[in-house]
């Protein structure tokens, strides 16, 4: 499984770290990510911002990412899930 965690905080690194130690994951993606997430293992800071609907649906299609979380209120105020449900994300 391929995970994507949008956000760059401390709550973003801490669902990077507990998703990555599952034997179930394949790939965590952070987008941006910070200093720390890029360390764990089976993790990967991509360089998008958290309101960059398109970039970040561009990128999880063409990863085949199978789920997405979410973690600064402020894209989810802006409307991504709704973006990512009309893309089949």
């Amino acid at each position: 499984m391929k995970i994507l965690i949008i956000g760059s905080g401390g709550r973003e690194h801490a669902l990077a770290w507990k998703l990555a130690q599952s034997k179930n994951i394949e790939k965590v993606y952070v987008a941006p990510g910070n200093g720390g997430t890029h360390l764990e293992e089976k993790c990967e800071n991509i360089d998008i911002l958290p309101l960059h609907f398109e970039e970040l649906t561009i990128f999880a299609e063409s990863r085949k990412v199978d789920l997405t979380v979410v973690g600064p209120e402020l894209p989810l105020s802006e409307g991504i899930v709704d973006f990512f449900k009309s893309k089949n994300l």
